[in-house]
């Protein structure tokens, strides 16, 4: 008996060590957790979503999510590298727009002379152990060293496969301001980042910079990189210049706020929807494609580039299945589906050709 109290408090003790590394980030406390305390979509010590979302489903539940890991299908993962383009983002022209996909849901961006970062993940794993959730081979061409200084980075929120610890770090020296949704600026302000450079808003708040407005809206998720889930808040973003609107859904299910900021902002030039590592398990987590499709025309969008594919296996579908699956369900829609390799630059003020992932990556 003595033994095993023993061997439990040894188990303990680690595991706090473990979830205490810098790694983990920060509960929100003080004058942030003051702030969190007087949303409107706080209660009870958690944010809320707009919409019940149980993050698992009561007809499947943890269990079946288990059974799904342990017997993955086949077809998770590409047999043969992703298709990429190793584009020198330091020689683009900056008087351009235009977005460059990084895989999964990592974005660079161009908007009204402005660069914004939005969820680099440039680590081989999205996870804090290293043999979890690791990235399809060919889909991580580009590293920190890659990348021209960032006057804007976007975290739509706290999850691994989005805020990746490493690249933060790597990235320091190079981001001016950070725009994330409440509370995620705890991270940040433990990994060294100054509270001055670190803008947090609520769901339908605004900051407005020099030629470019961050607007932070709802999404459908939750949050959390330990054991405590929706400390901090989870959303997505809208980019307004003088020119152009482009909208990024971050991780996110269907729901009602996407016409709703449709008719807000009255259209985008260009959205990115999260579209993969959909399952029967989390449906109110992550949009099917079919359900993607219609939150573009929701929200009126002129193109539709696919996000949360291409990079890692989090769901048991076959990797390129989301896409397959989008341009079926994009057939006939008032929107440009795009579908661009990784580093490839699409322009957002010319009509691109589609950007086809290619049939040798579906091998």
């Amino acid at each position: 008996m003595r033994a095993a109290v023993i061997l439990t408090l040894i188990g303990i003790l680690a595991g706090l060590i473990f979830l205490g590394q810098a790694m983990f980030g920060a509960t929100p406390s003080g004058s942030r957790l003051a702030r969190i305390g007087q949303s409107p979509h706080y209660a009870q010590g958690q944010f809320k979503n707009l919409e019940e979302s149980p993050i698992l489903t009561g007809d499947q539940g943890f269990w079946a999510d288990l059974r799904d890991d342990l017997f993955a299908k086949d077809g998770t993962r590409p047999k043969s590298p992703v298709p990429s383009v190793k584009t020198d983002m330091r020689a683009l022209d900056r008087r351009r727009d235009f977005v460059i996909w990084l895989g999964h849901s990592s974005y660079y961006i161009q908007l009204g002379g402005k660069t914004i970062l939005v969820d680099p993940v440039f680590s081989a794993y999205a996870s804090p152990i290293f043999f979890a959730n690791k990235a399809f081979p060919g889909s991580s061409p580009f590293t920190a060293d890659d990348l021209p200084n960032v006057d804007f980075l976007l975290i739509s929120h706290d999850h691994w496969d989005h805020l990746d610890y490493p690249t933060v770090l790597a990235l320091r020296s190079k981001i001016k301001t950070i725009v994330a949704p409440l509370g995620v600026g705890a991270h940040f302000a433990r990994w060294g980042f100054p509270d001055e450079a670190i803008f947090e808003g609520d769901w339908n708040e605004a900051f407005r910079f020099e030629n470019l407005t961050v607007h932070v809206l709802p999404a459908r998720h939750f949050s959390g990189r330990s054991l405590w889930d929706n400390k901090t808040l989870w959303g997505a973003f809208a980019l307004v210049s003088s020119e152009r609107q482009i909208f990024l859904s971050g991780d996110t299910g269907y729901g009602k706020h996407f016409a709703k900021i449709g008719e807000q902002f009255g259209g985008f030039d260009l959205v990115s929807l999260d579209a993969g590592q959909y399952d029967q398990n989390w449906p109110y987590m992550h949009m099917t494609p079919e359900e993607a499709a219609q939150a573009a025309e929701d929200l009126r969008a002129d193109s539709f580039i696919p996000g949360h594919v291409g990079k890692f296996a989090l769901a048991n579908h076959e990797w390129d299945e989301p896409l397959r699956r989008i341009s079926a369900a994009s057939q006939a829609r008032d929107y440009q589906l795009l579908t661009p390799r990784i580093g490839e630059v699409v322009y957002l003020e010319t009509k691109n050709p589609g950007c086809p992932l290619g049939a040798e990556a579906r091998q």
